[in-house]
C-alpha cells in the first residue's frame, strides 16, 4: 500500500468526533452533574443488546457467512435492530467482510489489515479514502436477491437517524428526560458499542492464541468475546468461517450462537452449519505438531524425543487418511443408504472411533509438551 495517505472521508471523521465527544465526554458530565434516570439506563442496555446481537447473528453469521438460514421475521428483526449500530447497511457490511476473509492481512486488499497498523484496523480504514475500502457489490450477488437486505439498504440513512436519534428522543419525552436519554441511550451506547465491534478488527488480530490456524493474525481471546457478543474467538472463526459458532465449547461466552440455536428450537432458524469435530481436532493437532517441532529445533533435545514426535505424526497422518476414506465411502453410499438405521449407525461409530484416536493423541502431545520444559530437557539429555 502506498505510504502517501489518501484524503480524509470528512463526513466519517466529523461523525466519529461528534459521537465520541458526546458519548465519552458530554454523557459522563451530564451523568455526574444531573444524573440519568433508570429508564435511560434500561433503554441503553436494551438497545445495546439487541443491536449488538443483530450484528453478530445477522450481519455477520447469517448474511456475510451464510452459516444458517433464517425465517423472514427473524431476518426482518435482525435488519431492523442492526441499523441501531450504525455500521452501514447489510449489503455494504457483508461485501467488505467477505473481502476481509478472502484477503486477511493483505495490506493491498484487506479493508482493515492489522499489518497496516493497529489504528488502521480499528478505525483508520474508515477515516480515509483507502482503495481497500471501496465497495464491490459483486461480492454479494446472493444478498441482492434478499428483499429484506435490499429494503434496509435503500432506506438505511433515514432509518439510522430515526432509530438513533428519534427513538431516544421519543423515549426521553415519554420519561421526562429527552437530553439524558439521547446522551446515554443514543450517543454513549453507540460510541461504546462501535468501539467494542472495532476491537474484533484490531485487538482480536493482536492479542490471544492461535490454536487452529497460524497462517493469519486472527486470535482467540475470551476477554474480547465478553464485549463482542462472542466474536472474540476469532482464530476459530477464520479457520472455520462457515460454522455458526465462534465459541466452540459450551462454556465459551458466545451469545450469538445461543441466539441462533434458540431460534432454531422455535422454527425461526434452520440448517445450522457445524464443522465436524474431527476437522477441528485435526486443526488443533496440526498446530501442536508445529509448536513441538519448533521447540525441538530450538532446544537440544535427545533424539528419542524427535523419534517419538515422528511416530506420533505418522499415526496422525494415518488417522486423517482413514477419516478421508470413511468420508468418501459415505458419500459413495449415497443418501438412500444413509436412511438405513444400521448403516447410519455404523458410519457414526467409525467416525467417533477416529475422533477418539485424535483426542487421545492430543493428550499424548500435551504430555510431551509438558515434558519438554527446560527441566525435562535436562533430564532427557
Amino acid at each position: 500500500m502506498s505510504e502517501r495517505k489518501p484524503p480524509l472521508v470528512v463526513s466519517n471523521v466529523i461523525f466519529f468526533v461528534a459521537v465520541n465527544l458526546l458519548g465519552f465526554v458530554a454523557a459522563p458530565i451530564y451523568g455526574l452533574t444531573v444524573g440519568f434516570s433508570g429508564w435511560a439506563w434500561l433503554a441503553a442496555a436494551v438497545i445495546w443488546i439487541v443491536s449488538g446481537l443483530s450484528i453478530t447473528a445477522g450481519y455477520h453469521r447469517l448474511w456475510s457467512h451464510r452459516t444458517y438460514r433464517a425465517a423472514w421475521p427473524m431476518r426482518l428483526a435482525l435488519a431492523f435492530f442492526g441499523t441501531f449500530s450504525l455500521q452501514n447497511s447489510i449489503l455494504i457490511w457483508a461485501a467488505r467482510h467477505r473481502v476481509h476473509h478472502r484477503h486477511v492481512d493483505d495490506v493491498e486488499r484487506d479493508p482493515h489489515s492489522i499489518k497496516q497498523s493497529f489504528w488502521h484496523a480499528h478505525m483508520g480504514w474508515m477515516t480515509r479514502h483507502w482503495k481497500t475500502s471501496e465497495i464491490n457489490f459483486d461480492e454479494v450477488p446472493d444478498l441482492k436477491k434478499d428483499p429484506i437486505v435490499m429494503w434496509q439498504h435503500k432506506l438505511y440513512w433515514p432509518a439510522v437517524w430515526t432509530l438513533n436519534l428519534g427513538v431516544p428522543a421519543a423515549l426521553g419525552w415519554l420519561t421526562g428526560d429527552v437530553l439524558g436519554m439521547i446522551l446515554l441511550a443514543g450517543a454513549f451506547r453507540l460510541a461504546l458499542s462501535q468501539h467494542f465491534t472495532f476491537f474484533i478488527n484490531s485487538l482480536a488480530h493482536t492479542w490471544g492464541r492461535r490454536s487452529y490456524n497460524q497462517e493469519n493474525t486472527a486470535r482467540d481471546n475470551g476477554l474480547i468475546a465478553l464485549v463482542t457478543w462472542g466474536e472474540g474467538y476469532h482464530n476459530f472463526h477464520h479457520a472455520f468461517q462457515a460454522d455458526y459458532r465462534n465459541g466452540l465449547r459450551w462454556w465459551d461466552f458466545d451469545p450469538g450462537k445461543w441466539l441462533i440455536a434458540a431460534s432454531s428450537w422455535v422454527g425461526l432458524a434452520r440448517d445450522l452449519k457445524r464443522t465436524p469435530s474431527f476437522k477441528i481436532q485435526r486443526a488443533r493437532l496440526q498446530i501442536r505438531f508445529q509448536e513441538l517441532e519448533q521447540r525441538l529445533a530450538e532446544d537440544q533435545a535427545a533424539p528419542t524425543w524427535r523419534e517419538a514426535l515422528e511416530r506420533e505424526y505418522q499415526q496422525f497422518r494415518e488417522t486423517v487418511s482413514l477419516w478421508q476414506s470413511v468420508q468418501a465411502e459415505r458419500v459413495q453410499a449415497g443418501a438412500d443408504a444413509m436412511r438405513d438405521r444400521w448403516r447410519k449407525t455404523e458410519f457414526r461409530t467409525r467416525f467417533k472411533d477416529l475422533e477418539y484416536r485424535l483426542k487421545m493423541q492430543g493428550r499424548r502431545l500435551a504430555a510431551m509438551q509438558r515434558s519438554l520444559q527446560p527441566a525435562g530437557l535436562a533430564g532427557a539429555a
